[in-house]
């Protein structure tokens, strides 16, 4: 397979980035101003616009990034070199089918799959086509497999299946049992996560292992472990979700323990990683390395946050706060978007065989990460006000809560808008270099 089908994916994904951030920054007037565009897009209907792209950018990236690593980098040829193009053009129209969805007000489905269920077939088929793919190329051409391949494989399956299963819904005889039915559903939109957990952080290891030029990297008995246990992450680590569901107590307990392990290895296997590379290493590949060590950093703050939502007695009051949009938040943009930065600049300076140095992105790059941690500190605020006004407040209307709160949107605005303009000169640039690659 030529790279085409792996740049498109990768052009995709920035495109999918840059309407992310622009839906998320009206979703933030609009809790200022709840008029702002209400008429066109009112907030219900911005915040799956929003959260749809971000997701988008995630999953076209990090399967741009599997293609492009496999076909260009390592040089193993697919074994059906049509059907990545096949895959991108089934992704492209049915993106387009779900926001026609949206538009048109069609929004039967739940949370990360608001649109149309109906959609939830072309989505399935593009996810199976890799796995063909992905599996017969990398069997027929590897033997002894690294962690990276591993992870990519497992993600792909889990995919499928977490999609599958977020839909169960869709079956009268189990939505009518609402217990059951939330249980699934919030336990599939944890694991459906996770999957693409495991794309992207094997991503992440991918690189660490081309950066320094060693193998071993990922092969090691540490980041296998890492491996098993962000399997068992995906799996069990959900239930911290669920502690307000009656579940059965065993669930509770297995998955706090479990959700509060993948991390803590994840943030060992950088810090060893980083401190094992010469200065070579660093300068041949400073964009990515940056941006790895910049994951590094939201890993760490986002186990700070993940150790105290999965305590059970902190959990009760954090639980639909802001406070849990800033973890998620602190996981997609902190974690999932610089290793995904690190990956598209690692691609880009194959493509271009030059060097992007730092001093080009300095400014974008502080901005980005300073603005973020701002931004998520605000969240933070807001959510211990929602907190305590939900639990601890008697007889306090909800507009009074939102009044005392307006400052603090207006400094989420602000550093919201830092953020936008981090991102979108960052997306800006390696979108041009893509672009103009592609057309060459």
């Amino acid at each position: 397979m030529k790279s085409k089908a792996s740049l498109l994916f990768i052009t995709f994904a920035l495109v999918a980035l840059l309407f992310g951030i622009l839906f998320g920054l009206f979703a933030t007037v609009q809790y200022i101003d709840p008029d702002f565009l209400k008429e066109y897009v009112p907030f219900s209907k911005m915040r799956p616009f929003h959260v749809t792209s971000i997701i988008s950018w995630i999953i076209l990236c990090a399967t741009g990034s599997i293609y492009f690593f496999i076909s260009k980098v390592e040089k193993i040829p697919f074994s059906l070199p049509k059907l990545p193009m096949i895959h991108l053009i089934v992704f492209f129209l049915t993106g387009i089918g779900i926001y026609i969805s949206y538009i048109t007000g069609n929004m039967e489905g739940r949370e990360y799959f608001a649109f149309t269920p109906i959609l939830l077939a072309p989505i399935l088929i593009g996810w199976v086509l890799f796995g063909i793919n992905y599996f017969i190329t990398i069997r027929k051409n590897i033997i002894n497999w690294p962690v990276y391949y591993w992870m990519w494989g497992t993600g792909i399956i889990f995919m499928i299946y977490h999609l599958c299963e977020a839909h169960l819904w869709l079956i009268p005889s189990f939505r009518e049992h609402f217990i059951k039915d939330m249980s699934v559903q919030w336990k599939s939109y944890g694991s459906f996560v996770g999957s693409w957990n495991m794309l992207v952080y094997g991503i992440g290891i991918y690189i660490m292992s081309k950066i320094k030029k060693d193998e071993s990297v990922a092969r090691k008995k540490t980041v296998f472990f890492f491996y098993f246990l962000g399997l068992i992450n995906l799996m069990l680590g959900w239930a911290h979700h669920t502690y307000i569901i009656p579940t059965e107590p065993w669930i509770r307990s297995l998955s706090y323990v479990v959700s509060m392990t993948e991390w803590i290895v994840l943030v060992h296997i950088i810090y060893s990683w980083k401190k094992s590379l010469s200065l070579k290493n660093k300068q041949d590949n400073c964009m990515a390395y940056k941006f790895l060590m910049a994951a590094d950093f939201w890993v760490f703050l986002n186990i700070i946050l993940a150790l105290l939502v999965s305590i059970p007695a902190i959990n009760f009051f954090t639980h639909g706060t802001h406070i849990t949009v800033a973890h998620s938040m602190g996981t997609t943009i902190g974690i999932n978007t610089t290793i995904l930065f690190a990956s598209v600049f690692f691609i880009v300076s194959k493509i271009r065989n030059e060097i992007l140095t730092f001093k080009n992105f300095k400014i974008s790059y502080y901005l980005f990460n300073v603005s973020l941690l701002l931004f998520l500190s605000a969240l933070f605020y807001a959510g211990v006000k929602r907190s305590n006004w939900m639990y601890f407040t008697k007889d306090l209307p909800f507009s009074e809560l939102q009044d005392s709160l307006y400052s603090t949107y207006i400094v989420f605005l602000i550093f919201g808008v830092c953020l936008v303009v981090a991102i979108s000169y960052l997306a800006t640039v390696l979108l041009k270099i893509v672009y103009n690659t592609l057309k060459a």
